[in-house]
């Protein structure tokens, strides 16, 4: 099957969109961010589809599955005797790149003894193997992804502050599922769809109902627990017109929105109304002062992730 596809139209998501196609021909770092299940992966490959390197290797890394033992051999590669075990030359991550893109997947659980020799590689376009006795040049762009905080992260020590702001030349942030409106249902029909014809089945079809509870839902895995449940309803339920009853959601996991919308919620709507585009435009204020322009603080504080709070500042014209 192939990578899967970026879909939406939501604003928020074409925004990041828009973004990664300037800079896919730049041969810079570019680190995404979003949480888990939100497509970190199929953006880092379209980067490199788009970019001049689309012709080399695309290499992934999931940093948090690399043994700390061994993290540097695997990353930079080792020669033939530098340890006991190694019987023969091995390129590492970083050699299997070259001339193309290395992908470096969870980049926050990078082992700290190995994030100086990363930096170094990133600042003078050097790797030097494990047996070697001087570096040799590297032609290799990175991309790296997370779904931490690194901010904190450097706060806490666990990662260096120098890195991030190394990795941090252009940050793409994809939004969550949650917050991307209708665009689950153009997700779901094109996982059913494309699950149908990979197991030769009948796509199952969606009543009203069953569409409105997938946009009720709060997708806490993303676009991964999406596709995950419509390959389920293609084997299970071939075929077949599908209520609420038969997706399976876990009550109680509604999307921030609807909550919100509850006389219960936050905000009670007052008996007479209100104009939302300037409430919308009051909150927005409030958090850029709070934040003291820092846009990724307003947008923790607002609950938006940071594409989402920069398209909002630019519909109501807000300097940041």
């Amino acid at each position: 099957m192939q990578a899967n596809p970026i879909l939406g139209e939501s604003p928020e998501l074409q925004a990041v969109l828009r973004a990664a196609q300037l800079v896919a021909k730049a041969d810079c770092p570019v680190l995404i961010l979003g949480e888990s299940g939100t497509g970190k992966e199929e953006l880092a490959r379209r980067l490199h589809r788009f970019s001049p390197r689309a012709d080399g290797p695309f290499v992934a890394v999931n940093c948090g599955a690399l043994p700390a033992e061994l993290a540097e051999s695997e990353l930079f590669g080792h020669r033939r005797g530098a340890f006991t075990g190694a019987d023969r030359d091995h390129p590492g991550f970083v050699g299997a790149a070259e001339g193309g893109t290395l992908f470096l997947d969870e980049i926050g659980d990078l082992p700290l003894p190995l994030q100086p020799k990363l930096l170094r590689f990133l600042e003078r376009g050097e790797r030097q193997a494990l047996g070697e006795s001087r570096a040799r040049t590297a032609n290799v762009r990175v991309l790296a992804a997370t779904h931490r905080d690194l901010h904190d992260a450097a706060d806490q020590g666990l990662f260096r502050r120098d890195l991030f702001y190394r990795l941090h030349v252009v940050p793409l942030e994809l939004p969550p599922l949650r917050l991307r409106g209708s665009d689950v249902l153009l997700l779901a029909d094109h996982f059913l769809a494309e699950f149908a014809r990979a197991h030769d089945a009948s796509a199952p079809r969606l009543n009203r109902a069953a569409r409105q509870a997938l946009r009720s839902h709060s997708w806490p895995g993303n676009v991964r627990e999406l596709r995950h449940l419509c390959e389920r309803l293609v084997l299970l339920l071939p075929g077949q017109l599908l209520g609420p009853e038969n997706l399976g959601l876990r009550a109680g996991q509604a999307a921030p929105a609807d909550r919100r919308g509850t006389p219960s919620g936050l905000v009670e709507l007052p008996v007479e109304g209100l104009e939302f585009e300037a409430l919308e435009h009051d909150l927005l204020r409030q958090a850029m002062e709070r934040a003291r322009g820092c846009k990724a603080r307003a947008a923790r504080l607002l609950g938006l992730s940071r594409n989402t709070l920069l398209y909002r500042l630019k519909k109501h014209a807000i300097e940041g």
